[in-house]
């Protein structure tokens, strides 16, 4: 699909613009696989979240000692193996006594001895001391061990977006929030539901082509079968018909959603980041076929600004727009989105993807560099550099896998469950008009996309196993996202990457967990 969507009105021959544009790029892909997260020290939950960076982190650095988190260690108790006729029992003692060592005992089968400390001590600053002395041998944390969760999807393994997020051990902390969180995706709808419309499909021209009249015709719409589960879908609306049925006939609000919630370890399909949650579609933008079928609307700041607020007073805590314009500023939309901020929802805009056509501005992108609680979200590859067409500018605040079909070709890209291409929306406009035939959407395949679109919602996933964690305060998610991004490009924030990659592993940990 073109970036910037373009068709002609029913018989007029006249081409249109749409007035919002998303940011994926439809390509295809093969398997590919890459990890890059390294943890950092766990710390305690926020309890509420607080209302700036600074709070957050002085609250995380003042509670650094908690550690009920898988794969940490048990509190009051380290492993220490002294060497071999290197002293004497008082010696030991002595050792023992310089760390604070409440008791040893040497366990049945054990080479070693397990100490007591105080439970307030931190396990790794005692043990590093110990294994300082000359006469132990070694001294360790008396880590906690888990089975690591690998999802059995079938086509996990072509999305290296995940793997390059380290998401299988994020998976350990939290296994994909819970239904307790509800995510809007604001966009071009959602394959939600098992339904047909009939449309009125008149002649009409696209790109210096002629397409004849297909008449009146039914089309089959069926829910995404690896995003369906009981009670998934919430509140859907569609502001571009004016009903509450936002199918999808484009594909791209689709994709978006699959990274938030596809179903995982189901057996099928691929994964999405927080897989329990529930979805709320909310159909802001028109596609090609909407238009063809002479749509009432097409998205626009006011219908935008709308789905926003409709998605807070509908429960959403946490709101994907992988969409957005350029133009003059949009003081609709930052009054919106400073709404749904101060209403406790956090929201991830895509930055956009003409940096190679001049990197304009983004303005819904802007707007999140002035609001605490709404990021802008950057794209990168497999390689984890700056994808080509992600936007560079001071508004950029955070940077997530968005696919680069440059470096690998079409192995490069984000994966995710959407309608089969061939039978769906691109097949008539890439075809000649005597084999041109009515769309479905009804059959699915794992799609690949690239865009900024398709980083943004990792972001939403983050902020969705965070707001699950007890981390409900917009602007204290994304201090911690920040906090704990992996420095990519010049040290510190830069334009490119903004604060980094978004580390999940590390930004869970660092906030604990709330059982």
């Amino acid at each position: 699909m073109p970036e910037l969507l373009r068709w002609a009105a029913a018989g007029g021959g006249l081409l249109a613009a749409v007035a919002i544009i998303w940011d994926g790029h439809d390509v295809s892909a093969q398997e590919a696989q890459r990890r890059f997260a390294t943890p950092t020290p766990a710390l305690t939950a926020i309890e509420g979240g607080s209302p700036s960076e600074e709070d957050v982190l002085r609250t995380l650095a003042s509670n650094r000692n908690a550690r009920d988190v898988p794969g940490e260690y048990a509190p009051g108790r380290v492993i220490v193996r002294f060497r071999e006729g290197s002293a004497s029992a008082q010696m030991h003692t002595a050792t023992l006594q310089s760390v604070g060592a409440r008791a040893a005992s040497n366990p049945e089968y054990a080479d070693f001895d397990v100490i007591d400390i105080d439970p307030g001590l931190d396990a790794e600053t005692v043990a590093a001391s110990l294994s300082a002395r000359p006469d132990v041998e070694y001294a360790q944390p008396d880590y906690r061990v888990y089975t690591r969760f690998r999802p059995n999807d079938p086509e996990y393994g072509r999305q290296w977006n995940f793997t390059a997020l380290d998401m299988e051990t994020a998976w350990e902390i939290n296994r994909g929030a819970s239904s307790s969180v509800i995510v809007a995706v604001l966009d071009s709808g959602m394959a939600f539901k098992n339904v047909s419309f009939e449309y009125t499909a008149p002649a009409f021209r696209f790109e210096n082509r002629n397409y004849p009249a297909l008449g009146r015709i039914r089309i089959p719409f069926a829910a995404a079968p690896d995003l369906m589960s009981a009670n998934r879908f919430v509140a859907p609306r569609d502001f571009i018909w004016n009903d509450t049925d936002p199918v999808d006939l484009d594909g791209h609000g689709t994709h978006v959603a699959g990274t938030i919630g596809q179903l995982t370890d189901n057996g099928s399909g691929g994964a999405g980041m927080a897989f329990n949650v529930r979805l709320m579609p909310v159909k802001v933008i028109s596609g090609e076929w909407d238009a063809i079928f002479n749509s009432p609307s097409s998205g626009t700041d006011s219908i935008i600004a709308q789905g926003i607020r409709y998605a807070v007073d509908n429960g959403a805590r946490v709101i994907n727009m992988s969409i957005g314009r350029r133009g003059a500023p949009a003081p609709a939309i930052e009054s919106a989105l400073r709404d749904a901020v101060a209403r406790g929802a956090f929201v991830a805009i895509a930055a956009g993807n003409e940096f190679e056509e001049g990197n304009p501005d983004e303005r819904y992108a802007e707007i999140a560099g002035r609001i605490d609680g709404v990021m802008c979200v950057a794209a990168v590859g497999r390689e984890l550099n700056r994808a080509p067409y992600s936007g560079v500018k001071p508004y950029v605040e955070i940077a997530a896998p968005g696919g680069d079909v440059r470096v690998g070709g079409t192995a490069g890209t984000i994966f995710q469950q959407s309608y089969d291409p061939t039978l769906g929306f691109s097949a008539p406009l890439s075809s000649a008009p005597s084999i041109y035939r009515a769309p479905r959407f009804d059959v699915f395949v794992q799609r690949p996309n690239q865009g900024t679109s398709m980083a943004t919602p990792h972001v939403s996933g983050l902020a969705a196993l965070l707001m699950q964690q007890g981390i409900t305060n917009p602007a204290a998610i994304e201090a911690a996202i920040k906090r704990f991004a992996t420095d990519r490009g010049p040290s510190g924030r830069d334009n490119e990457y903004g604060y980094g990659i978004i580390n999940p592993r590390a930004t869970l940990r660092g906030l604990g967990l709330i059982k």
